[in-house]
């Protein structure tokens, strides 16, 4: 993929988080990894749907700001992934309303904040660590994202939202939605009893 095909792809995938409602007003951003080794990524306050491609942040992988709008100060936990991760490719950080929601919520298991219950989820995108709560743009943010990568897809921050990780910005795209419907699945069902997978499908599925 060009950089200019994977800018598109960016202001593509930004319109349409935005028009479906997973993305308000000027919250989350997307980054990728581009062949030369340099990252794309959202600028600081846009709105998911309304980027424009000659617009869009470039930066490396150390955090020189190369061209386009200004960066999101939220960029450095995005390069903390990169960092430590070989197979992070792009980085989806979304305020989506279930997944905040579930964010949100005391006494969640930090290890993983989704009992499995659906075989998707899974397959997609396995266990979901909650990383404590600190300010947008704390270095802790990518401090601790730092030493949780490699070893999961997705994360979700406390009292603030999802974080996932992908090949490519369009698998990354693909199980950002995949989680937040199974957020929104969790919300529906409420306090009824819910047949959660054994381990045993559970390891069945994951060893797919």
């Amino acid at each position: 993929m060009t950089e200019q095909q994977a800018r598109e792809e960016m202001v593509k995938l930004g319109a349409s988080f935005f028009a479906r409602g997973y993305a308000t007003g000027s919250a989350g951003n997307l980054s990728l990894l581009l062949d030369d080794g340099n990252l794309l990524a959202t600028p600081t306050g846009s709105c998911l749907g309304e980027l424009e491609a000659d617009r869009l942040s470039k930066v490396t992988l150390a955090g020189e700001w190369l061209s386009g709008d200004k960066p999101s100060k939220e960029i450095a936990f995005h390069r903390a992934l990169y960092a430590r991760d070989p197979e992070c490719k792009a980085v989806v950080h979304l305020h989506s309303h279930y997944l905040t929601a579930l964010s949100c919520l005391e006494g969640l298991d930090t290890q993983n904040c989704i009992r499995p219950f659906t075989p998707y989820v899974v397959m997609r995108v396995g266990d979901v660590p909650v990383v404590p709560y600190y300010k947008p743009g704390d270095q802790r943010l990518a401090d601790d994202l730092s030493r949780l990568a490699g070893q999961y897809r997705a994360f979700l921050l406390a009292n603030h939202g999802p974080v996932v990780v992908g090949k490519s910005l369009r698998e990354a795209a693909d199980n950002t939605e995949e989680l937040e419907e199974t957020a929104r699945l969790m919300f529906t069902l409420g306090d009824r009893a819910i047949r959660y997978l054994s381990a045993s499908e559970v390891a069945e599925l994951r060893s797919r």
